[in-house]
């Protein structure tokens, strides 16, 4: 099993989905989150006539126009989370305010940028109550998390995706459904994988602020420039909410969801 597979306890949201409580390995690559190109990370060396599952059909094409083969789309893995967990189907009864996501980094790259510049930014456009949800990296930078303290916010963080099997938090995703239906806003300063989960669940999103840079960014990627050209109707404080569903429910791949049988022929999980 690719260690990716395993981001954000990914493996074990798709075991439980079909019937396991521990994930045997997944014979293949799991998209982990939101991508504009094929739908993994730059550099991701496929082993030759393995299985890609990817969220989207979009994704899928790309990487056709890319020589890939192999693909097969299922939908997105938190779509699946969803269908675990029915008992947080709808929002909680005292839901409020804003939950907002900082663009982040991760072990390999540093995000370059003025966290200030995104607290004016949130004051701007938000009324309390905000909550700032950090990843791991920059939450546990002190000078950057009270950034958002000294600013009246709340700060969380969900937890560690995991890299290469170890510290994952298995009950990330799971973290991150309890708080967006604490809240009815859903905001970034880039259109992300957080934005399309709180849409998708109804949650009023937005996407404004410093985009902010990630250091020695891929080309490959297009960075921020090639999401704005694409999507400019998603890049606003207040997206409106049926241009939301269209693109979360196509980029999240609604209509690519399996049965948990065809989960378990697809990962090659039957005995």
């Amino acid at each position: 099993m690719h260690h990716a597979n395993h981001f954000y306890g990914h493996a074990n949201i798709m075991a439980s989905y079909a019937g396991y409580t521990k994930p045997p390995y997944i014979w293949g690559y799991l998209q982990h989150g939101w991508n504009i190109l094929d739908g993994f990370a730059h550099g991701t060396t496929f082993a030759p006539g393995m299985p890609k599952y990817v969220w989207s059909d979009s994704v899928r094409r790309r990487g056709h126009s890319m020589g890939l083969r192999n693909y097969s789309v299922i939908g997105s893995v938190w779509l699946y989370l969803l269908k675990v967990h029915p008992e947080l189907a709808t929002p909680a009864e005292d839901a409020e305010g804003t939950i907002f996501y900082p663009f982040h980094g991760w072990e390999g790259q540093h995000v370059l940028g003025d966290h200030g510049r995104i607290v004016a930014s949130i004051n701007e456009h938000e009324t309390k109550p905000v909550t700032v949800c950090l990843y791991w990296n920059e939450y546990e930078k002190p000078a950057i998390r009270n950034v958002y303290k000294n600013a009246g916010f709340r700060v969380i963080t969900h937890g560690y995706r995991g890299l290469h099997w170890q510290r994952t938090d298995t009950k990330f995703l799971v973290n991150q459904l309890r708080e967006l239906r604490k809240h009815r806003r859903v905001a970034s300063n880039r259109l992300s994988s957080a934005v399309l989960y709180g849409a998708s669940l109804g949650l009023q999103p937005g996407v404004y602020g410093d985009p902010m840079v990630l250091e020695n960014e891929h080309p490959s990627f297009g960075g921020q420039a090639r999401i704005k050209r694409l999507w400019p109707e998603l890049d606003q404080p207040f997206v409106p909410p049926p241009i939301a569903r269209e693109f979360t429910d196509t980029e999240l791949g609604v209509d690519h969801l399996a049965c948990p049988a065809e989960i378990r022929e697809l990962f090659r999980w039957n005995p």
